[in-house]
């Protein structure tokens, strides 16, 4: 039997699990209010004091770090890396620490989770951060020499979601072609072949479709021109595209919920923007048929939206039931995808992979 402790920060708060195997056996959220967490000025500031909340967790449980085969921390912003479970080495800690490719609360969690292993002799280990990048060449070419299309999205939840999907036709990952679509906060649709993400929108940076906060793709001259109009400013422009756009912008919510109950009250243009919301990914899905080359095994939605069976589930699956099988997996298990990472690496189903000299 293995134990793995899960480690997953986020903005507002620390995420905990212990697993025995493939069974979760204890857990926790302890949440950061804003007067605790205002008083650092960098995300690696709150190093100590989340890794004291998480001694408490552990001592609280009746665990010390060497009772644990392995610790595991969420994959933060690294330099893009292959899709698998990385070994936390020197050289990640380094750019972690020094926030090198951008400032997120999931940096903590290789850095927390390699403090708890080292002084315990236990391995640790990040998998599948959002910065996998497995994307063929052809796929990132823009249209445009000064721009590159990146590869940044919900890859650990899709990723592990796709392993499911393979289990259900008896068949491994790698032997499978994918579409997945996470659906959350942020929308990100990937072409998953034989076990790799070949072609992906860029949901953090607003490619894609619209999604509950976010603008999605947009027509590039009317951007432009809203741009240059003087109406709003450089961080506004950008608040528009992440944060202020989607179902916000329109409806002045970001709750499917809400969205979802003004429809039941009849309410008309609440359900004209959410029935474009699922024509949109949709369409994305169907554009993921080109780099699979029209060969989909399944098509898979999960993340939170995917628990909407009344509207968003069925408008999709009336659009996309033509290419392929439809499999919902709602929601995300983050901390369950960790574990089962460092369990597959332990048990010597894959090998950890070392992080440095990626492209």
């Amino acid at each position: 039997m293995f134990r793995i402790l899960v480690i997953n920060p986020g903005s507002t708060s620390t995420k905990l699990a212990i697993f025995e195997d493939e069974k979760l056996v204890r857990s926790s959220n302890i949440p950061h209010s804003n007067k605790e967490l205002k008083r650092f000025d960098k995300i690696a500031d709150q190093y100590a004091f989340r890794l004291e909340k998480i001694k408490s967790f552990l001592q609280d449980a009746g665990y010390s770090p060497r009772d644990f085969s392995a610790i595991v921390g969420r994959g933060g912003l690294i330099k893009p890396v292959e899709g698998g479970t990385y070994r936390v080495n020197d050289e990640m800690l380094e750019e972690l620490r020094s926030a090198k490719y951008g400032e997120h609360a999931s940096n903590l969690g290789a850095i927390l989770a390699n403090e708890l292993a080292r002084k315990s002799g236990t391995a640790s280990f990040i998998v599948d951060p959002v910065v996998v990048d497995e994307m063929e060449d052809v796929a990132k070419i823009s249209g445009h020499p000064d721009y590159v299309r990146k590869s940044i999205f919900h890859a650990l939840n899709q990723k592990a979601v796709a392993r499911k999907a393979a289990e259900t036709l008896s068949k491994k990952y790698e032997e499978c072609n994918f579409i997945v679509a996470h659906m959350g906060g942020g929308v990100s649709v990937g072409a998953h072949k034989r076990g790799r993400v070949v072609d992906v929108n860029n949901a953090l940076d607003g490619d894609g479709p619209f999604s509950p906060e976010r603008s999605g793709t947009l027509p590039l001259t009317g951007l432009i021109e809203l741009c240059y109009s003087k109406k709003y400013t450089f961080d506004e422009i950008k608040k528009l595209i992440k944060g202020n756009g989607g179902l916000v912008s329109y409806l002045n919510t970001n709750s499917a919920q809400e969205v979802q109950n003004r429809i039941k009250l009849g309410d008309r243009q609440a359900e004209l923007i959410y029935k474009a919301l699922s024509y949109q990914i949709s369409k994305w899905i169907g554009r993921m048929i080109i780099p699979l080359n029209g060969e989909v095994d399944m098509i898979i939605l999960t993340g939170g939206l995917a628990y909407d069976t009344d509207y968003l589930v069925p408008w999709i699956k009336e659009k996309v039931s033509c290419i392929a099988p439809v499999k919902v997996f709602p929601g995300g298990d983050e901390e369950k995808a960790l574990a089962m990472g460092a369990l597959r690496v332990l048990r010597g189903e894959e090998k950890a992979k070392t992080y440095g000299g990626e492209k």
